[in-house]
């Protein structure tokens, strides 16, 4: 999965030559082979470097803030979505609702890398919810249907329905 996020990446980037990966240890970490230095290690050393190759900092934030934020939301990605077990979905999902109330993007009001990496990590578990789950959780579902709607992002993953309408139930007419 990390493979085709990173080469979905470069797609998005618009970086000419695709990058040759492989990856590492039973958690198929991925690994960049460097032609100028040593292999790069990680999924987020390697999304960094290729943003900073494709010169997009404004990826990575505009500012000390944006940029911790979104460093933080990318360690999140790692170490507590990748792998995540099924009694833990509902506690990311609650976390990342609450986080979501007032804001457009992972960090704040632009588009950033966080976002990119939150929303592959988070579309197996957005896939796995019935109508009514994703309605228990309408923060992270308009963010999730914005991002995929975002252009170049979603390749190769597939679309996900979002009702746009709550569902009432008739005593609540």
């Amino acid at each position: 999965m990390a493979l085709r996020e990173l080469s979905s990446l470069e797609k998005y980037l618009g970086l000419k030559k695709p990058n040759k990966y492989s990856t590492q240890g039973d958690k198929k970490v991925p690994v960049l082979q460097n032609v100028n230095g040593p292999p790069l290690v990680g999924l987020v050393t390697v999304a960094c470097h290729l943003v900073r190759e494709a010169k997009r900092p404004e990826l990575l934030g505009d500012c000390a803030e944006s940029r911790a934020v979104v460093q933080q939301w990318l360690e999140y990605r790692v170490t507590k979505l990748d792998g995540c077990t099924r009694e833990d979905v509902k506690t990311i999902l609650k976390d990342l609702n609450l986080y979501l109330q007032d804001k457009v993007y992972m960090a704040g009001n632009r588009f950033t890398l966080a976002d990119t990496f939150m929303f592959y990590g988070i579309h197996p578990l957005i896939v796995d919810l019935a109508v009514q789950e994703k309605e228990q959780y309408v923060n992270v579902t308009r963010w999730f249907d914005h991002i995929q709607h975002y252009p170049g992002i979603r390749h190769p993953l597939p679309p996900v329905v979002v009702l746009r309408n709550k569902i009432y139930s008739s005593k609540h007419h």
